[in-house]
């Protein structure tokens, strides 16, 4: 990643999201190629969103420590003894932060069910 103040290279290295709306950004004076390809343009699109998620996914299930996860205890409880405990595989549980994860969802719900009390 390079500094847009100075030019200097930084010590950051670029998210796979941060470089694929880069390459994807419409710039007047320069020619996108990417956006002429049509149909190819928006198989690349969907392949990239798909690899960005799998990322996102892969760094949640590999930091379940630091994301804190040991402190839902009720909710690993719930789990177990709501489904068949036998067919459970590795437990990772997915933050509120990540979009459609049940948790984000049921935030929604209650945010929304605040507004209807307003």
């Amino acid at each position: 990643m390079i500094n847009p103040l100075n030019g200097e290279e930084t010590g950051k290295k670029v998210s796979s999201m941060n470089y694929y709306a880069y390459r994807l950004m419409i710039r007047e004076n320069s020619d996108n190629y990417l956006l002429r390809f049509r149909r190819l343009f928006q198989q690349y699109c969907v392949d990239m969103y798909v690899k960005i998620e799998t990322e996102r996914l892969t760094f949640i299930r590999l930091n379940q420590a630091k994301l804190r996860s040991e402190e839902y205890i009720h909710l690993r409880d719930a789990i177990i003894t709501d489904g068949d405990s036998e067919n459970v595989g590795r437990l990772t549980i997915l933050p509120a932060t990540y979009t459609g994860s049940p948790r984000h969802m049921h935030e929604y719900a209650q945010d929304a069910v605040r507004l209807t009390q307003r």
